[in-house]
């Protein structure tokens, strides 16, 4: 969709008679919908550094010019569009204008600078990164540029930018790769933007090759599908096996349907901990991408989107694929059955409301079901995790009859994780007093559960795990604060037990990847950068909110950190309805442990900041163990530390 298109003549004679501002405003309103001043100022700055670009005769007067394109199935909006020929072939040229007059360098995230928004230094892509991303997006997904071999010259032009010649994080050498796909110009640039112009636009189009990428018809490029391709072949992260393969089938089948009839389908995958889902969630992007539909892989919580990215990539560097995991809150405009599939995993964590506000749009699964012809939902509601979770096997139904869609319902039980054990999952959940369960002793055969009684020696057991294949982390939950300015700093501990002269650091802020990163076994993730997520061997300190008082597993909401969003609203709740509040605090707080200690497919260690709840813990696992010497399974649990071993 374009919000303003012309030749590169009545351009100039839009900015130079002051009408071109009031255009696009009154075409954007018309198509995507109200304006805000920022924008506004932000066009009229940036055009007329762009008039003084354009103002040259070596650039055709019929060449295409296109102002805020948005890219289809993206909310991303292309700022500048030259459009001409070069050679007899048709070029586009593609202009990512920012007002930027400061830029930090962040280290360990790739792709990543700082910068100046309203709400104070906000990390954000690089500009060479934005206009490559979305040269290789139009590419990926346009099929006229695909069949009529259009090229895409993208580069960044900051005109309020100073670049420090000597050295600048703008111009770093950590963005070099990036920069060398789209060139980067800055203050006092104008001349070489021009020259970048005129190499790729000898020649005027007069608009045609515009009209081509607006009416072009959208599927995924052949070398898009065999890029998933390549990187999906022979990496065992995402070999499907059993059931997976049952409900991977009847998705397709399903996906198909919805394209033929033309009636919203809506798969509902239900399983817990350790069912596959997430593998089977990133087996269907790339098959029905393959099939040359439209699919994407949805998230709201943004460490299962990264690492499953990186997973699939290995060792590439940022690639298109990127563009296929998107957040939850990415459909708040999206049009009806924009998107062929759209593949929701860990749907319980569903907000209603999107953006850093949370004011945006109206529901989140509303907005998934109305932007695609087929959705399907991986859900777990016994991870729901904070108060803002709505994400639920109810609400879903609700909104696929409001589109008078069809659900289906189906269900992964086969366990993966946790040695296979079902059992080890429902004694967590009767030890934690979330539901009965018959067999309340019985872990399984080969999990290993231990309870420390000192939290130096589980660190140092979970290093030593970690050495074969980088599989072992730490965990927490989330008792204590995460300061703003020890946030890329390891050797500051966040977490303090005084008593245990213990201490260990948050997960880091500069990094996107801490499931998998080399050194990060030296710092303990929380529930928000572990669950979707799985490894080997958790380490999980279980704080003051998890206690055990009068025979009874019990929980206090109020020893949480404040710098922890999940229970954000909990006391305007609690003076509002205490009963329901008191509740509501208690069960997320109960299903933050039970997916912090379900994330190791072959242990789980425990350190309990509250002695009553690790006597508890290890009375439970005596009974298992005397359930063992019975005679009815061999169990590797054990007390660890003054109970000695049990093999």
């Amino acid at each position: 969709m374009l919000v303003y298109e012309a030749t590169k003549s009545e351009f100039l004679d839009d900015v130079f008679n002051d009408e071109l501002t009031n255009n696009i405003i009154n075409n954007f309103q018309e198509k995507i919908g109200s304006v805000n001043k920022s924008e506004v100022r932000s066009w009229d700055n940036s055009m007329q550094y762009m008039y003084r670009v354009l103002g040259d005769n070596d650039i055709p007067k019929d060449a295409g010019v296109a102002i805020e394109y948005r890219i289809p199935y993206s909310s991303k909006r292309v700022d500048f569009l030259i459009t001409g020929k070069k050679d007899n072939k048709e070029s586009v040229v593609i202009v990512e204008l920012k007002q930027w007059d400061k830029v930090e360098k962040v280290v360990g995230k790739e792709a990543i600078v700082k910068t100046n928004f309203s709400s104070g230094l906000v990390e954000t892509t690089h500009p060479s990164y934005q206009a490559w991303s979305y040269a290789s997006l139009i590419k990926d997904y346009n099929a006229t540029v695909q069949q009529d071999d259009i090229d895409m010259y993208p580069c960044a032009y900051l005109h309020n930018y100073i670049v420090n010649k000597e050295s600048d994080p703008l111009t770093d050498d950590v963005y070099q790769y990036y920069i060398d796909q789209a060139p980067v110009y800055a203050k006092g640039d104008a001349k070489r933007l021009r020259e970048f112009i005129k190499k790729y636009i000898k020649y005027g189009d007069n608009k045609d090759t515009l009209y081509k990428i607006e009416k072009g018809r959208i599927r995924p490029s052949k070398s898009l599908q065999d890029a998933l391709n390549s990187m999906l072949q022979g990496n065992e992260e995402f070999i499907m096996i059993d059931e997976q393969k049952v409900v991977f089938e009847e998705a397709l089948r399903l996906a198909s349907e919805a394209k033929r009839t033309n009636t919203k389908q809506v798969l509902i995958v239900e399983g817990g901990p350790g069912t596959g889902k997430s593998v089977l969630a990133v087996n269907l992007l790339v098959e029905l991408t393959r099939k040359s539909l439209v699919a994407q892989y949805v998230t709201k919580n943004s460490a299962p989107r990264n690492i499953y990215a990186t997973k699939l990539k290995q060792d590439f560097k940022k690639t298109q694929i990127d563009n296929l995991f998107k957040g939850s809150g990415s459909y708040v405009n999206a049009p009806n059955n924009e998107f062929d599939v759209l593949i929701v995993d860990e749907a319980h964590r569903l907000n209603e409301k999107s953006g850093m506000f949370q004011n945006l749009g109206e529901n989140q699964v509303k907005e998934l079901i109305h932007a695609s012809n087929m959705t399907i939902f991986f859900i777990d509601e016994h991870q729901r995790v904070t108060l803002k979770d709505i994400g639920s096997i109810d609400l879903i139904k609700k909104y696929t009859n409001e589109y008078n869609g069809v659900v289906h319902k189906l269900e992964l039980a086969s366990q993966f994780r946790c040695n296979g054990s079902d059992g080890y999952l429902a004694w967590i959940d009767n030890v934690l007093q979330i539901r009965e369960t018959a067999n309340s002793n019985f872990i399984g055969k080969d999990y290993d559960f231990r309870v420390f009684d000192d939290p130096n020696k589980l660190l140092e057991s979970i290093r030593n795990l970690n050495r074969d294949n980088n599989k072992a982390r730490m965990l927490a939950g989330y008792c204590w604060e995460w300061p703003k300015e020890s946030r890329t700093k390891s050797a500051i501990p966040d977490i303090v037990i005084p008593e245990k002269d213990f201490g260990i650091s948050w997960n880091l802020d500069n990094t996107l990847t801490w499931a998998i990163d080399d050194s990060s076994v030296n710092e303990a993730g929380c529930i928000h950068t572990s669950q979707g997520l799985e490894f080997d061997y958790v380490g999980v300190i279980i704080g003051d909110d998890l206690l055990f008082r009068d025979g009874t597993v019990c929980t206090d909401y109020t020893k949480r950190a404040k710098s922890d969003r999940s229970l954000f609203g909990i006391k305007k709740m609690i003076k509002e309805k205490p009963e329901e509040a008191e509740k509501l605090a208690d069960e997320i707080i109960r299903n933050t442990y039970r997916t912090l200690l379900t994330r190791g497919q072959k242990g789980c260690f425990v350190y309990c900041t509250d002695t009553a709840l690790a006597n508890y813990l290890n009375d439970r696992i005596e009974k298992v163990i005397d359930y063992e010497s019975e005679g009815f399974f061999n169990s590797n649990s054990f007390v660890a530390e003054d109970k000695g071993s049990y093999k």
